[in-house]
């Protein structure tokens, strides 16, 4: 898959998502074999009136460059202003816009997925922003906004027209937020409406996931959102499983080591407090479903040290590994 200009080492991208894709956890996404990581959702009112919290979503490491940066708004003016300083930047290669999240607070002001509603404000939004930018520009949206509304084969080729350069499509809608099934079909509809790349989203959470929306959708590239959660391994796991190669799971061992090494970047990061805050989340889902997970998960949700929490992290993999010695 090539997106104007550009082309990957594979085409499986790890999904925006707000207060988890940040710096720490993309570069170790990308390690891992993510074709392209993408930023946190960046709110381009908010940069454009200089909010330093809003540019902090916006440093990059070395290991996950170059990033495509998602933004969001309403206005066409600020999100074209906005995109201009993207075009001096080489470490991002891609702006996205999103047309696609179903937070209440990012609706009601007429953003996100709320966009959907207004295809001819959605399509200016595009067009002033294709002008403005010299990256490709791309736009992220879901099956529609209301389960009696779906209007994504539509609403795509209107976005198409517009200018975009390629398209994310989530299978589910507003209505739907991440409930239910994700509507694979939906997405092949959308990909032979248009001829610009089109990327699959929406319950990918495994290799015969992977092979499963290719089969149904023909898209050209598979956005992983949720499956990445403690998962970062799923990256490279998909991308061996569609090449005919063996597929490696790591153990609880490699599970709790890298959480570990999650945490160590969190800290560099974020610093001490915000990391111990932020990692918890991480944690949970790191050791899902290992033996008392319960257990540790509610004692390291207890500490506000990130070495009291390594230490209950180092004995916890002792006590399994002994565990399993015969």
């Amino acid at each position: 898959m090539k997106i104007l200009n550009l082309s990957f080492d594979n085409n499986v991208f790890l999904a925006p998502m707000a207060g988890v894709t940040d710096i720490a956890f993309r570069g170790l996404c990308k390690e891992m074999g993510c074709g392209l990581v993408y930023s946190e959702m960046v709110s381009a009112k908010a940069l454009f009136y200089g909010s330093e919290n809003t540019e902090t979503l916006l440093r990059t490491s070395e290991e996950e460059r170059p990033i495509a940066v998602q933004i969001f708004g309403n206005d066409p003016y600020i999100m074209a202003k906005v995109c201009e300083r993207f075009n001096t930047d080489d470490e991002v290669c891609i702006v996205d816009i999103n047309m696609g999240c179903p937070a209440p607070k990012i609706v009601n002001n007429g953003e996100g997925s709320a966009l959907m509603k207004t295809p001819e404000l959605a399509a200016e939004i595009v067009r002033e922003v294709k002008r403005a930018s010299i990256k490709p520009v791309t736009v992220k949206f879901r099956k529609g906004f209301t389960n009696d509304k779906i209007n994504a084969v539509d609403f795509a080729k209107i976005i198409e027209e517009a200018g975009a350069d390629a398209i994310t499509v989530h299978g589910r809608t507003r209505q739907q937020m991440y409930e239910g099934v994700a509507d694979w079909d939906i997405i092949a509809r959308v990909k032979e409406a248009v001829t610009i790349p089109v990327i699959g989203n929406g319950d990918v959470k495994s290799v015969e996931d992977a092979k499963l929306i290719k089969d149904i959708t023909n898209c050209d590239g598979i956005m992983i959102g949720r499956g990445s959660l403690g998962n970062p391994w799923i990256f490279k796991q998909i991308r061996d499983g569609l090449a005919g190669r063996r597929v490696v799971y790591p153990d609880c061992s490699e599970r709790i080591d890298l959480c570990i090494r999650h945490y160590g970047l969190a800290v560099k990061y974020h610093g001490e407090y915000k990391a111990v805050r932020e990692m918890r989340k991480h944690t949970a889902w790191y050791i899902k479903g290992m033996p008392n997970c319960t257990e540790i998960k509610n004692a390291i949700n207890l500490e506000n040290s990130s070495e009291n929490v390594i230490k209950l992290l180092l004995a916890y993999k002792d006590e399994l590994l002994n565990n399993l010695q015969p």
